[in-house]
């Protein structure tokens, strides 16, 4: 049976101007120049492409000349590694030389230059990332990444255990990669998945931004339950989130369908349901995300406040989600009126003010006048007027 042509891409980012111009310069000048990773890997899945990145076989001056002689800016932004920032129809473009790794010392390898696109292809994580598309769309594939896209099954570039030496990130990566694009009817990709056991306390060594960035990355997947779960069993979560239970987040994810039409994964939420020891802190989550989190999560396990206190508090996405993550918590379904007393308490505007209340009173007390009248009108189901609040006795 006569084997499979090469495939061809078609979309729109490939064929942008600005794009196509800086290809073809480098192609006319002798060189490879072709899009890689990423943008190859989203464009024959059809999902979304945001970053496009060029990998060439002109070395990091070669690109400079040209693109400079061209009238384009070129920033050295990473040149000590092969790669320049050339700004093309207003756009930044990342163009890297290929390269072989010499030496791998976590993050930081040193490298050589190369003109082989296999070679090239050898030193990235994932084999659907090492999948090249020359100006016309033609895929180049020097490692069979194609047949692991086609099958949705994330696979290291060669030994597993010596892509993730090179950069222990690479393991919180394959978790990330597997919930967004693996197959959902099958798991992790067993040798990969092996090796993470194996060297999980590796991630201990992280810093806590880039462990963040994975995590929250992760937990953004449409349905991450499955690689959660498989990363859990892997050891690996409890090294980045020490207490973390994955049990409720599958529930959640099946609740979450249902919050809002229009209302995308929210990864805060989901890290809210596994819980764990300080995963603000542990993540580094910026002061809105801590402050948020830590809402969410008193919200879902703090069973008293019903949902128009949480929707008035909280504003109504969030209240919803407070639902949902309760009824994963406890293993119980939705009460079938939470959103509409959601979206009421939302709605709700408290009708007394401090100045109502001065100069009878001021100082502590103005403020514990105005809790107590507060939690009235809550309690009324917000329908309290002003004049009823104010007539109400100490």
């Amino acid at each position: 049976m006569p084997a499979s042509p090469p495939p061809r891409i078609t979309a729109d980012w490939l064929h942008a101007p600005a794009l196509q111009d800086l290809l073809r310069l480098l192609e006319g000048a002798g060189h490879q120049a072709l899009a890689v990773g990423g943008c190859v890997r989203n464009a024959l899945l059809g999902a979304a492409v945001s970053d496009i990145d060029i990998a060439t076989d002109a070395r990091p001056e070669r690109v400079i000349a040209l693109t400079e002689a061209a009238g384009l800016k070129a920033v050295p932004t990473g040149i000590e590694h092969g790669t320049v920032t050339v700004i093309a129809g207003g756009q930044p473009h990342e163009i890297t030389t290929f390269r072989r790794d010499v030496e791998t010392h976590g993050r930081h390898a040193t490298v050589a230059f190369s003109t082989d696109v296999t070679e090239d292809a050898a030193r990235r994580d994932f084999t659907m990332n090492a999948l090249y598309a020359r100006a016309d769309g033609q895929v180049l594939d020097p490692l069979g990444g194609m047949g692991d896209l086609r099958a949705r099954r994330v696979r290291f570039v060669g030994p597993p255990e010596d892509r993730i030496r090179e950069d222990y990130l690479r393991i919180l990566r394959f978790f990330r990669f597997t919930a967004w694009y693996g197959a959902p009817d099958q798991g992790p990709e067993p040798e990969g998945l092996a090796a993470c056991a194996a060297l999980a306390e590796g991630v201990e060594g992280l810093s806590r931004e880039r462990l963040g960035a994975e995590m929250k990355k992760l937990l953004a997947a449409p349905d991450p339950a499955p690689a959660v779960a498989a990363m859990a069993a892997a050891g690996v979560l409890g090294r980045v989130l020490p207490g973390a239970d994955p049990t409720a987040l599958a529930p959640l994810v099946h609740l979450e369908a249902d919050a809002h039409p229009d209302a995308r994964p929210d990864a805060l939420a989901r890290l809210a349901v596994l819980g764990g020891d300080a995963p603000a802190e542990r993540l580094r989550l910026s002061k809105a995300e801590t402050r948020r989190l830590s809402q969410l999560r008193a919200a879902a396990t703090e069973g008293a406040t019903g949902p128009g206190e949480l929707g008035y508090r909280l504003g109504a996405p969030d209240a919803r989600l407070a639902g949902r993550l309760r009824a994963a918590l406890m293993g119980m379904p939705l009460p079938p009126d939470w959103d509409a007393a959601a979206e009421t308490g939302a709605a709700a505007r408290f009708p007394v003010s401090a100045r109502d209340l001065m100069p009878a009173f001021s100082g502590p007390a103005l403020g514990q006048r105005l809790a107590r009248l507060e939690r009235a009108w809550i309690a009324s189901g917000f329908a309290l007027d002003r004049g009823a609040l104010l007539a109400l006795d100490d």
